[in-house]
């Protein structure tokens, strides 16, 4: 083929992606609206009624993007005894062999006698990905995508390395037996991103690389203020995966209201919530997604 010719052809390709990946942009006003949704099912301890009202409307809005759709149930093993858990996958296939991960938890800590409806923990990030579902449906992708809805990511007691996870453990085990694990890239996981007042952390567990990537692409985004250069470790739904050779890195903001006093608590609720947050949260994920291609 003639030289001037394939350039052509890569300029129009070119292009066709980088129109593609402005095609839907991420929207912060309709990742708060999944998320008020969500929370409005209460509660949603793993195994409730609740959280299986949450599993159907995850599961309507991911029949209307036309993806893969997994649904991974396994019975948990907890203090309280055995425990019904679905981790819910949606996939959007890409032409590489390679896959991405972005995934976050949609259950809420069991706290009885307390209405906690988890508005930012739990709900946030099951919002957020429902958003990801839609602007992804359709595009042209160099990897797979996996979007997950992990189940079980709280503890039911005191937090150990049996009682926590329950998803992300579950998954990761599956994945490895399954080849899966080989193929992923890189790993997102999202928790607690919804705060109006947004402060990413610097957890020290992640992968370095990737979190330095993260936190490279926010600042040349202009959203660096949001992603702090103080932090510390937790063990969120991503260590699993670090713990099987996986890249992977956690975005959370740990430092909810006062003093992290909404945590766990009653006032973790829809109003403490932005569509701001969401949007710069969204905006970078999808660019380093794209930087990972």
């Amino acid at each position: 083929m003639h030289r001037k010719k394939v350039l052509a052809l890569a300029a129009a390709w070119g292009a066709f992606l980088a129109g593609a990946w402005a095609a839907e942009p991420f929207s912060g006003s309709s990742a708060l609206s999944f998320t008020q949704k969500l929370v409005a099912f209460g509660p949603r301890p793993s195994g409730s009624p609740a959280s299986r009202k949450a599993q159907g409307y995850i599961l309507a809005q991911l029949k209307l993007r036309g993806c893969e759709v997994i649904q991974d149930a396994f019975p948990a093993q907890t203090p309280l005894g055995p425990v019904p858990m679905l981790n819910l996958i949606a996939r959007f296939p890409g032409t590489s062999g390679r896959a991405v991960v972005i995934s976050g938890h949609y259950e809420t800590k069991s706290l009885p006698g307390i209405n906690f409806v988890g508005a930012n923990d739990g709900g946030a990030s099951a919002g957020f990905l429902l958003e990801l579902a839609r602007v992804l449906a359709g595009r042209p992708l160099k990897h797979d995508v996996y979007l997950v809805w992990f189940d079980g990511e709280e503890s039911f007691g005191p937090w150990s390395e049996s009682d926590g996870l329950h998803g992300s453990r579950h998954l990761a085990a599956r994945w490895a037996s399954e080849g899966t694990l080989s193929r992923i890239k890189a790993l997102i996981n999202v928790d607690m991103i919804g705060d109006r007042d947004l402060g990413i952390m610097q957890e020290l567990n992640s992968s370095a690389g990737l979190r330095r990537l993260v936190w490279q692409t926010a600042a040349q985004l202009g959203l660096g203020r949001f992603f702090l250069n103080v932090g510390g470790a937790v063990e969120d739904d991503h260590m699993p995966f670090l713990r099987r050779g996986v890249q992977a890195v956690d975005l959370i903001d740990f430092d909810y209201g006062p003093h992290n006093s909404w945590w766990h608590t009653e006032r973790d609720t829809p109003d403490k919530l932005s569509a701001e947050s969401f949007q710069v949260v969204g905006t970078v994920v999808l660019e380093v997604l794209k930087r990972l291609e």
